[in-house]
């Protein structure tokens, strides 16, 4: 299966999600490979850090002359791609090949308005699979506030579910922790450096929602 983490602004939190998906994939039995199209490059260096620092198992991260120049999907049983639209093109390429988008939206009208436009800009790649009868757009909320108080978390997983184009809006919320922030610095998932803790806890129920078979 392909899975493309995409969004339209920076910050959305992609590679953090998309590189503690490919670990809890490879804990999982799957050979997965990770495609970085991101000219930022951040999985890319994650997975570097993770090499250096030895930790098991380790993640194959390819970029886009190497993903540009052909892979053999059947190599693997789950293949991500981190994309923004910096790179357009890669973008439309990336949605043509998924069967599941995934896009993780920060609490904000600006991130409403921003997954709004990204959902136009895509709208005719993305329709264009679905009309072969495969591929499912999901959304969720990350980088919630852990006040549960404050209502922009719910506001913007309401706006969300009346976007056209997303299918499902997964109640599953990544919270803004500490654990998020050093999962990419230290090359470790939360759920790696503090199995207990509420990151991991979140992050196991949103890849057991993304993934079902495997939970």
């Amino acid at each position: 299966m392909i899975t493309v983490i995409g969004s339209l602004k920076g910050g959305s939190g992609k590679s953090t999600v998309t590189f503690n998906l490919a670990v809890w994939l490879a804990l999982s039995g799957q050979r997965v490979l990770a495609i970085d199209l991101d000219p930022q490059a951040t999985l890319t260096d994650v997975a570097y850090v993770r090499s250096e620092e030895g930790y098991k198992p380790k993640i194959r991260v390819i970029g886009r002359r190497e993903w540009a120049a052909g892979i053999n999907y059947d190599d693997y049983d789950e293949v991500l791609v981190d994309v923004g639209t910096a790179d357009m093109e890669s973008l439309k390429k990336a949605l043509l090949s998924a069967d599941k988008i995934v896009v993780p939206v920060p609490p904000s009208q600006a991130d409403v308005w921003a997954t709004q436009r990204f959902l136009h800009i895509v709208g005719p790649d993305i329709e264009a699979v679905k009309a072969h009868g495969r591929q499912q757009t999901l959304a969720f909320v990350n980088r919630a506030d852990t006040n549960k108080s404050i209502r922009e978390t719910h506001e913007t997983e309401a706006a969300l579910r009346m976007l056209p184009g997303i299918d499902v809006v997964l109640p599953h919320r990544l919270r803004t922790r500490t654990g998020f922030r050093r999962s990419l610095s230290e090359g470790m998932t939360v759920f790696e450096m503090s199995p207990r803790s509420q990151a991991a806890q979140e992050f196991n129920s949103l890849a057991g929602a993304l993934y079902p078979e495997l939970v």
